[in-house]
């Protein structure tokens, strides 16, 4: 399975196509064996009294890559956050993500996620280089999380 990005440009729109990697238990030997340490983007959810998986993060990285942010990201013990602490103590939690060397490619993902995600604040911009961003996933498992 080669995970990556590509995308296609069409007048001043961009189609992004999105292949990830499988969802994996967030465990520090698992994440320190298996995540390259390259730039890309990431999606962290845990895992609910009803088995449902809820978004607790997305984003994507530069420096340090994949393996150090999913990292960090995940260990109750680096985060000063008090809901993602009690969230990575008491719950399980999951991930995925996406290899990509392209700061335009990751600032327009990210940036539509959290756009769906989360309409009301999205906390990041576009790259500005399209009028519209479209953008098609796949995956190797089926994901069904609720917001």
């Amino acid at each position: 399975m080669d995970l990556g990005i590509t995308s296609k440009e069409k007048d001043e729109d961009v189609y992004y196509s999105i292949q990830w990697s499988p969802l994996a238990k967030a465990d520090r030997w698992i994440i320190s064996s298996k995540v390259p340490a390259v730039a890309g983007v990431y999606e962290i959810y845990w895992m609910d009294d009803h088995e449902h998986l809820r978004m607790l993060s997305v984003g994507n990285t530069h420096y340090g890559g994949l393996r150090s942010e999913i990292r960090r990201l995940t260990d109750a013990e680096l985060i000063t956050d008090a809901k993602a602490k009690k969230i990575l103590e008491d719950e399980e939690v999951w991930f995925r993500y996406v290899p990509t060397n392209s700061v335009a490619a990751m600032a327009d993902i990210v940036w539509f996620f959290r756009k769906t995600y989360f309409p009301e604040n999205p906390g990041v911009e576009h790259s500005g280089l399209y009028r519209k961003i479209f953008l098609k996933e796949s995956a190797p498992d089926k994901l069904i999380w609720v917001p």
